[in-house]
């Protein structure tokens, strides 16, 4: 048996290493945009896609979405269709044209208790208000996708849906590596773009969306309102046996506002860097110099370059949405005077529109011009997950 001396010294030691877990940072989740980063681990954090529009079925309301941990197959709908409850995912807004956001909706999830059992979402508006509302349940198994679930707050008309669609990325993304690379070396070759592979197609992500009256975002008299999104997680861990919890200030583990920007245009060693940073750090000029030596590096001339600093540099990283176009058309509106950069639908071809940009303004795409599943035409407008095919079926959704 062990004497007393040597119990207490025993718990001295445990005592010793608990208090050092609770000076530990939490490991290094840096995230990476559709895995596109230093730390393959950042899947749960890692932000796809963030959307920002006027509802075409009533220009009144606007629609953010904000898609993480891209690439599930529908054979992984069950185990990866849950947010990762130690994560804060927030929607950040501008309203007076600088790059300070103005204010916030941060949305937290509860521990998932089952592989079938929905999350509870908390979601903490601009106004210090909240409400509860439960997530979509995902399958493995249904051939058919779960009914989205929708929760209206009552007090503010927010409508809010959490859970798995249909990845909306669409992008040859093996070719578009090969023409980078073959402008980088000074003979740009367009003709990989004949590929016309969704890269993305027949995957799943997760997804936040949120229909809420542009009244509540839009303070100021401005015509314009700016949104970024960033993922969050706490700054310090405590391990124990019984496992690990969260404390400490929420810093940035990924955050994204226009569209490829970190993807295409940061150096891999900066690519962290940036997803830590904020739309303040961007308009400070913190990483325009290695925006512009890439763009210089893909033979992009002096006023493309500046098209691509007003986007990203100026104002910060972040969409903005001019709230007097009127949005129109189905599934989540597709008239030309609303598409990119005014905000960002699920149908707008933004990578055709980076193309020519970086192709001094003429026009270049990579063929893949639509999602591969339809969107909805009302809230959510997202696409349900792709789900198992049944037997016998012969699998032609994927596009690698």
């Amino acid at each position: 048996m062990f004497s007393s001396k040597k119990k207490i010294a025993l718990f001295a030691v445990a005592l010793t290493m608990a208090f050092g877990t609770l000076l530990t940072p939490p490991p290094r989740t840096d995230a990476c945009d559709h895995r596109d980063g230093p730390l393959i681990g950042c899947f749960t954090s890692d932000i796809t896609d963030v959307y920002f529009f006027l509802d075409p079925n009533d220009n009144s309301k606007v629609i953010m979405g904000l898609g993480v941990s891209g690439f599930i197959t529908p054979g992984e709908n069950g185990a990866s269709g849950a947010f990762d409850p130690n994560m804060r995912f927030r929607f950040e807004i501008e309203t007076d044209g600088d790059a300070t956001p103005d204010n916030f909706f941060e949305i937290t999830f509860s521990p998932r208790q089952d592989v079938n059992a929905p999350q509870t979402a908390t979601i903490t508006l601009p106004s210090g208000g909240r409400f509860m509302a439960g997530a979509t349940p995902s399958s493995a198994t249904d051939t058919t996708a779960p009914a989205p679930v929708i929760t209206t707050d009552p007090n503010t008309g927010i409508s809010f849906f959490a859970g798995l669609t249909d990845d909306p990325f669409f992008f040859d993304i093996p070719a578009e590596l090969r023409y980078r690379a073959s402008r980088n070396a000074g003979s740009p070759d367009p003709s990989f773009f004949g590929r016309g592979r969704d890269t993305i197609a027949g995957y799943n992500n997760l997804m936040i969306a949120i229909r809420a009256p542009a009244s509540i975002l839009r303070e100021r008299a401005v015509a314009s309102i700016g949104l970024s999104a960033s993922a969050q997680r706490r700054n310090m861990t405590v391990r124990s046996l019984d496992g690990a919890s969260d404390f400490g200030e929420f810093v940035n583990i990924d955050r994204i506002g226009v569209p490829t920007i970190n993807t295409f245009f940061l150096p891999f060693a900066r690519k962290d860097d940036y997803n830590r940073a904020s739309t303040i750090d961007d308009a400070n000029g913190k990483f325009v110099d290695d925006i512009v030596n890439t763009l210089r590096r893909l033979r992009t001339d002096d006023a493309s370059i500046e098209i691509i600093k007003r986007l990203a540099v100026t104002n910060g990283d972040m969409l903005r949405l001019n709230l007097l176009i009127p949005n129109t058309g189905p599934g989540g509106g597709n008239n030309a005077a609303a598409a990119f950069p005014n905000g960002r639908r699920p149908g707008d071809d933004v990578i055709d529109f980076i193309l020519t940009i970086v192709n001094n303004r003429v026009t270049q795409g990579d063929n893949v011009n639509a999602n591969d599943a339809p969107f909805r035409n009302t809230f959510p407008f997202f696409a349900p997950p792709t789900q198992p095919f049944p037997a016998g079926a012969i699998d032609d959704r994927t596009r690698n």
